[in-house]
């Protein structure tokens, strides 16, 4: 379980209308009928599999390939970071500054959340200023003290506020962005693996904080159900069968091509 995928995230980058989509995967999503992984799981398992048929690089390039069958989408590069190196990212630009909209208490141990109990720990809610080790637990949190914010979709949101938080510290490129770029480059350097270059990589950092967020949502594009083992899995509403995710390619196409669009528009 050590390289089960904890986050997952596509960020598409429209160089025309230099604006930036992500698009948090659910860890739950079932792949099934992916020629890629004939094992079938969820899509958290996917990084997980490849590593331990070859290695970190084997992992990233095998998640790439079944996301790319899974949302018809082309992903040409991967990148995969570590918890330390997550942590040291943030210590490494002084702490991020968020605003947080709902307060919640959180533990990492299920029986304690059955319990009602919380000794990890609180965020507070509106401007809370966090080190590396708190962004980290603001970002995993999954067992909280408020139900909404007990979902992977909640998590996700948390983890886009902490990247947007990074990618304001690093600034837009230009001169006042070169040491606390160069920051996160020191705290990343063993703590990410991608087939990204280093010069694309601190270009890349510019593009963390999202324009437009696109969710995979239960109810028009994914149905919760369970698997043969029982398990909670996500899979594409009106699924059809092994290797049906036409109804994710269709809805992601036109959202990014609304995305595109309304960046066009703009003034």
């Amino acid at each position: 379980g050590a390289y089960l995928a904890d986050s997952i995230q596509i960020l598409s980058i429209d160089p025309e209308t230099d604006t930036t989509v992500t698009i948090p995967i659910p860890r739950d999503l079932w792949v099934e009928g992916v020629a890629a992984f004939p094992d079938n799981g969820k899509i958290n398992e996917v990084f997980s599999n490849g590593v331990v048929n070859g290695d970190i690089d084997a992992g990233g390039a095998l998640m790439a390939d079944v996301l790319s069958t899974v949302t018809g989408l082309e992903i040409e590069h991967w990148l995969a970071i570590d918890f330390t190196g997550f942590r040291e990212m943030v210590d490494a630009v002084g702490g991020v500054t968020i605003r947080n909209p709902v307060a919640f208490s959180y533990t990492s141990n299920e029986q304690q959340h059955r319990n009602g109990k919380w000794p990890k720990g609180s965020f507070e809610k509106g401007r809370i200023h966090l080190d590396g080790e708190q962004a980290l637990a603001y970002a995993r949190a999954r067992y909280t003290s408020v139900v909404s914010e007990s979902t992977d979709f909640a998590r996700s949101v948390r983890q886009a506020r902490i990247l947007s938080a990074l990618r304001s510290s690093v600034g837009d490129g230009g001169v006042g962005a070169i040491l606390p770029g160069l920051g996160l480059m020191d705290a990343m350097e063993g703590r990410v693996r991608t087939d990204v270059s280093a010069i694309d990589l601190f270009l890349l950092s510019s593009h963390l904080s999202s324009d437009r967020r696109v969710e995979l949502s239960e109810g028009p594009v994914l149905t919760a159900t369970t698997n043969t083992d029982g398990q909670y899995i996500l899979i594409p509403t009106g699924w059809t069968g092994p290797g049906d995710y036409a109804g994710i390619h269709q809805y992601l196409a036109g959202e990014l091509e609304s995305a595109s669009a309304s960046a066009t528009d703009a003034p």
